[in-house]
Parts: structure tokens; C-alpha cells; sequence
């Protein structure tokens, strides 16, 4: 897999350079980002000089010869970066957050000519996490009130996060007679049975938590995964990659990486 990292002087995208490193059969042809241009993408990761300098035009993607782009940028990027990938055909793995509709019709479009796979969150645990809310939220029924919470550090800009939106979608899709809010304030009234409630908390240095809680009368359940590491994220987009690299034109998750153990 020759692939190239966008946003790869982030956090996520040091993350990449420095696990695809260890990969068998990866090979990193170009690093974009505004910030450290010129700088050896392998030192800046800590992995040692790997001679591909990190540069900002996007177009520098499309002369690389990557057989795979990962994106861990801003939506603003996603605007560009999606109809630049398509027309030269080459594949999106985008973990950018805060995606509008406007974004997300760009990834879509760009899915007709390219294989995309767009995640939130590309651990694999939340995703088994989702796939065991929906079954959840089917089986105890309407008697259990669905409330998400979801934790993460102070500088994250966007709110609620990606994944709480994900497992509230997967909620969603058990209880179609259910609407969404997001927080509370002020005298709401008694809760709705057909309430999914959203909150999200911020502070210190928090990488990522993310619960579903079910409550009834005399009990509750509780469904949680905890990100320690953002290696978590890396080593799924970097699986992605991997799996993408072959793929046809189309748009993709992560449930179509991990196989039918997610599917009904």
C-alpha cells in the first residue's frame, strides 16, 4: 500500500506516520499540512527520516502515485480535498470530525468516482460498541430511556462528538419513533419516552468517552468505551487503508472493514 497522510503534523497524523512505519507493505509517499512545511515527516513522528517532506499544496497528493490518502484535517480541507481525490482517482480514508452536510455531500460525490470510507471515530471498539447498542435498544424495548454522554478534552471544537451522534444514530435505528436532543436547561418537563438525549462534557486532557445508558424502573444499563491512547484511532485508519487500497468506487465504514461479525 502506498498511501499518504493529510493533516500529518497533527496529533493523528504523527500517529499514522509513526505506526505505518512498523506496517509490512506500507509505504508513505506524501505528507500535507500547514504547519512544518519542509520537515522530514518521519522526524517529526520520531520514527527517523523516511525522505518524504511534508508540504501544503493538496495537489502534491494527486503527483505522489498513493494508492490511499488518510485525512485527519479540518472540514474546510474535505471541500477540496474530496473532487481533488476523485478526479485523479484516488482513495479517501477520512477521519475528519465535524462534518456538515455540505462536507458530507462532497465525500458522496466523490464516492461515485473513488472508494471513500468516512468514520468519526476509527476505533474498532466503538464500532462493536454501536452495533451492540443497536441490539440492546431492540431488545429491552420502549421501558428504557436512551441518554448518551460523551467526554472529551478542552479543546475540541466540535459538540456533540462524532461518535456520540454515531451510537445515537445506531439508537435511532432500533427506536425509530424517537427524536434527539441535546442537553437540557431551564424547567424541560418530565423526560419524553421518546427522547435520545445527547450531552457532552469537556475538560483537561480527556482522549475520549463515550456511554449509553438504558434506564428503567429498577435498573439501568450501562454501555461505555474509553479511548486511553489515540493509537486506537491510527491503527484503525491505517487498517482502512489497507483494506481501501483494492476497493472500487463506493462508499464505505468500518463495519465493511471488520466483516460480517457486524451485520445482522
Amino acid at each position: 500500500m502506498r498511501y499518504a497522510v493529510v493533516g500529518a503534523s497533527g496529533r493523528m497524523g504523527r500517529a499514522i506516520v509513526r505506526l505505518g512505519r512498523e506496517m509490512a507493505d506500507a509505504t508513505l509517499v506524501a505528507a500535507v499540512s500547514e504547519q512544518d512545511i519542509g520537515q522530514d515527516a518521519g522526524l517529526l513522528a520520531g520514527v527517523g527520516s523516511l525522505g518524504v517532506k511534508i508540504v501544503a499544496p493538496l495537489e502534491a497528493l494527486t503527483q505522489a502515485g498513493a494508492d490511499v490518502v488518510i485525512d485527519f484535517s479540518a472540514p474546510a480541507v474535505t471541500l477540496e480535498l474530496a473532487p481533488l481525490l476523485a478526479n485523479a482517482g484516488v482513495r479517501l480514508v477520512s477521519g475528519t470530525t465535524g462534518l456538515g452536510d455540505e462536507h458530507k455531500g462532497a465525500l458522496a460525490n466523490a464516492a461515485t468516482q473513488v472508494a471513500v470510507l468516512w468514520e468519526p471515530n476509527m476505533s474498532m471498539g466503538v464500532h462493536v460498541l454501536g452495533r451492540l447498542v443497536e441490539q440492546a435498544v431492540r431488545a429491552l424495548g420502549p421501558a428504557y430511556d436512551i441518554e448518551i454522554v460523551e467526554t472529551h478534552h478542552r479543546m475540541k471544537i466540535d459538540a456533540p462528538s462524532g461518535t456520540a451522534i454515531l451510537l445515537a444514530q445506531k439508537a435511532k435505528s432500533a427506536r425509530e419513533d424517537t427524536t434527539y436532543i441535546y442537553g437540557r436547561e431551564g424547567k424541560p418537563g418530565a423526560r419524553k419516552p421518546s427522547e435520545i438525549a445527547v450531552l457532552a462534557m469537556r475538560g483537561g486532557d480527556v482522549i475520549g468517552d463515550h456511554s449509553v445508558h438504558l434506564m428503567a424502573l429498577g435498573e439501568r444499563l450501562e454501555l461505555t468505551h474509553r479511548a486511553t491512547n489515540r493509537d486506537v484511532f491510527a491503527h484503525g485508519a491505517l487498517r482502512a487503508a489497507a483494506w481501501m487500497a483494492t476497493r472500487g468506487p463506493g462508499s464505505y465504514s468500518l463495519a465493511d472493514v471488520i466483516g460480517p461479525v457486524l451485520r445482522n
